[in-house]
């Protein structure tokens, strides 16, 4: 017996218009959907399997376009059930297909791939999903660094539509030359190589998407229909009494190179702006301004603004350098989870160790820890490996205060053995004429991994 409904899980709060989080379809056909009719306009005739089959068999693509009873039921849902979503995102397609197109262009991808982001994001380049996927391809955190995207308590490059656009265009394309099936590259994208390659191996090796399929995470079964079902509602949209109108458009623009604090709103009252379109030009920057260690932030302005005022723009980006600048570089620092202007070092929990007690030895505050980490309590480990972000300027923990018994190798250099409860920020900090970054070149260390015993080098 088959449920009459379908479940649709979104985020409360419609103003968001994140991406939509569709429930596997279990019914066979449109007949086991229940639609009251009073919550969508007319619709011209609802349209059978073997029709919207022959269309989206006439749409030219480069990606397989399988169409069946699981396909079928996300088409049905977005051309009757929840048109208002559609209409949304027809109405957003102009601010970001182009880009989409030019760098999927760039790197030779089909595309059809711009789709993806609707099933991602639903066009927004400021969605967050609850497992803190951010931007309009709903990068997580370090995917995103990976890829080159930026993170820090100012700005989040994912949310950045060029560069997360290039980016996801970097990992697509990887995940096509691993799996050789733009089919599961996209389920990769979704779930992870890994997860793709582990339902490949319990369906017994087979080779396509719908032969693992049963394999899959239930979200990832549900990922390509749903990025099929868009590339058909968007090229058939007209057929399904969709009217395009109202359709948004990018403000035409120009950069401005900047390496100073700016603070949005002082510089949108200086040229007579609205701090939306600001906004929405740089929504990679979070906290309305450009941070003071930014260097040549490529900062977009609407192309008029830059022409009419480029023979005062020192002295409005002077005026904008100076407001707020001290109240927010405080709350940068002090953030419960900020990272900003600290250096990252992994901590591998060892025997006695507690949150507490972890948080003093690096001038930290346990809820930084947990933010940094996502705990939801205070509960550690043996072995854990937990992300602690140290001030730049703070001298190092009492451990590496010990006395640093240092040897001669037969060359000249000098080398230290590794003590129980040595870490390598420890040691980098205990030997000042060395950073972290030197002590694992100089060791050819490709992380932060060391035993007792271990032999160091540690002059340059």
């Amino acid at each position: 017996m088959f449920d009459r409904t379908i479940s649709v899980s979104r985020t409360p709060d419609k103003e968001d218009n994140s991406s939509i989080d569709l429930a596997i379809f279990e019914a066979d056909s449109l007949d086991d959907y229940y639609f009251p009719e009073s919550e969508y306009e007319f619709i011209p005739g609802e349209v059978d399997f073997d029709v919207i089959k022959d269309r989206l068999s006439c749409i030219q693509n480069k990606i397989p376009l399988h169409y069946n009873e699981r396909v079928h039921a996300f088409v049905n849902y977005f051309a009757v059930k929840d048109r208002e979503y559609t209409r949304m995102i027809l109405k957003r397609k102009n601010l970001y297909f182009p880009l989409f197109e030019k760098y999927l262009k760039k790197y030779n991808m089909p595309e059809e791939l711009k789709y993806l982001s609707v099933v991602e994001s639903g066009l927004n380049p400021t969605a967050v999903s609850r497992a803190q996927a951010v931007g309009l391809w709903q990068f997580m955190s370090f995917t995103g660094r990976h890829f080159g995207l930026h993170q820090d308590w100012y700005m989040d490059d994912r949310m950045d539509p060029d560069k997360s656009t290039e980016a996801a265009c970097r990992y697509l394309k990887q995940l096509y030359n691993m799996f050789d099936d733009w089919e599961l590259a996209i389920a990769a994208y979704n779930t992870g190589p890994g997860n793709v390659r582990k339902a490949i191996r319990r369906s017994g090796y087979k080779e396509t998407f719908w032969e693992i399929y049963p394999y899959l995470h239930r979200e990832t079964r549900a990922y390509l229909p749903q990025f099929i079902a868009i590339d058909y509602i968007m090229s058939y949209a007209h057929e399904h009494n969709f009217l395009e109108d109202n359709l948004e458009y990018q403000i035409e623009s120009d950069t401005l190179n900047v390496s100073n604090y700016l603070h949005f709103q002082t510089f949108a009252n200086q040229v007579n702006l609205c701090l939306d379109d600001i906004q929405k030009l740089n929504p990679g920057l979070k906290r309305n301004v450009i941070p003071e260690n930014a260097n040549n932030y490529p900062f977009k302005v609407p192309a008029d603004i830059k022409a009419d005022y480029m023979n005062s723009m020192t002295a409005i980006l002077d005026s904008a350098s100076k407001v707020g600048k001290k109240e927010l570089e405080y709350l940068a620092k002090n953030t419960v989870g900020s990272t900003y202007g600290r250096d990252k070092l992994v901590y591998k929990v060892r025997y006695g160790d507690v949150l507490g007690k972890i948080a003093q030895r690096y001038n930290v505050r346990v809820s930084d820890i947990k933010k940094w980490n996502n705990l939801h309590n205070n509960n550690i480990r043996i072995g854990q490996r937990l992300a602690i972000w140290q001030s730049s300027g703070h001298a190092a923990p009492a451990s590496s205060h010990r006395t640093s018994v240092v040897s001669t190798n037969a060359d000249g250099s000098k080398f230290y053995v590794v003590q129980p409860g040595d870490t390598l920020w420890d040691i980098s900090r205990r030997f000042n004429n060395l950073t972290l970054a030197e002590l694992k070149q100089i060791n050819q260390l490709k992380s932060n991994d060391i035993k007792p015993g271990q032999k160091l080098i540690v002059s340059k």
